[in-house]
């Protein structure tokens, strides 16, 4: 079994789609068009700031995706039998299961990215080293009820979302429970209770939108389970305010059977959650 991943906001590196942009000129020009601006120039020239910020990163993120995952089909016409993304890696996941177009696409994380980069300002931290049922525990006793459990990527890295200060405030609790405490770099809460404004926000825009069944079963980071092909709008739009259920995600890949991970974009970040999560059960 194949499983094709791609991963979301963090993993953006200036150079990325260096060798992709040549090769598919026409995708490369109407991500031009729709941006207003060249998704050359944001990923490849190291004196332009803005691929960090939200509004950029999300749609170069995607057309990077995207064009990895056309090159892949071109050398390989095999469809996967799972495919699947960690936040704005789930567009990529459903542009590649014929859930939208390419353009279509591009307009979705357009919207996505603005909105969320509109959203009110806060931080998000990795917890590492410490189980998710550990770390709603502190919260819980160190009475920090302004702070969510935004990301569930792996049995010992949970990600926390909420007001800057409040985050700030949980180091010291987190590193005297003998954890890692790292910030990550972006500037809002992202998957918390503070993105449901941006989340009915996006399901308006949402509704506008042709979308069609997956062709290829893609999981929703929502459910951990694939897409119903009768709640695609509804799962999308959840999806912005909801945790990022990656461990529940993969566990449900390691009940199909075995299965070959291959991560589709800059990093590989999702590659060794992955081996994180299936080593915990024995597998490698």
């Amino acid at each position: 079994m194949r499983v094709y991943g791609f991963a979301g906001q963090g993993s953006q590196v200036h150079g990325m789609g260096r060798d992709l942009f040549d090769q598919f000129p026409d995708e490369t020009r109407i991500a031009d068009d729709i941006l207003g601006y060249s998704i050359r120039s944001l990923c490849l020239d190291e004196a332009d700031d803005r691929l960090d910020q939200t509004a950029y990163t999300q749609p170069a993120m995607f057309v990077v995706g995207a064009l990895t995952y056309l090159a892949r089909r071109r050398d390989d016409a095999i469809d996967p039998d799972f495919l699947i993304g960690h936040s704005l890696g789930e567009y990529v996941a459903l542009f590649a299961a014929g859930v939208f177009d390419y353009p279509t696409g591009v307009r979705l994380v357009q919207r996505r990215g603005a909105l969320m980069n509109a959203a009110a300002p806060g931080a998000m931290a990795a917890v590492i080293g410490c189980a998710s049922a550990a770390v709603d525990a502190m919260l819980r006793e160190g009475g920090v009820t302004s702070v969510d459990i935004a990301n569930l990527n792996a049995e010992q890295q949970t990600v926390l979302a909420g007001p800057r200060e409040d985050i700030d405030r949980l180091k010291p609790l987190v590193e005297s429970r003998g954890a890692t405490f790292a910030r990550l770099n972006v500037n809002a809460p992202f998957h918390s209770r503070y993105m449901v404004s941006v989340a009915e926000e996006f399901a308006a825009f949402l509704a506008g939108v042709d979308l069609h069944p997956p062709r290829i079963p893609v999981i929703a980071n929502v459910t951990g389970q694939p897409y119903r092909k009768d709640q695609v709008r509804d799962t999308l739009a959840r999806q912005i305010a909801h945790p990022v259920n990656w461990l529940d995600s993969i566990r449900y890949l390691i009940r199909e059977g075995p299965f070959t991970f291959v991560e589709l974009g800059p990093g590989h970040v999702l590659t060794r959650l992955v081996q994180q999560i299936r080593a915990r059960y024995g597998f490698h």
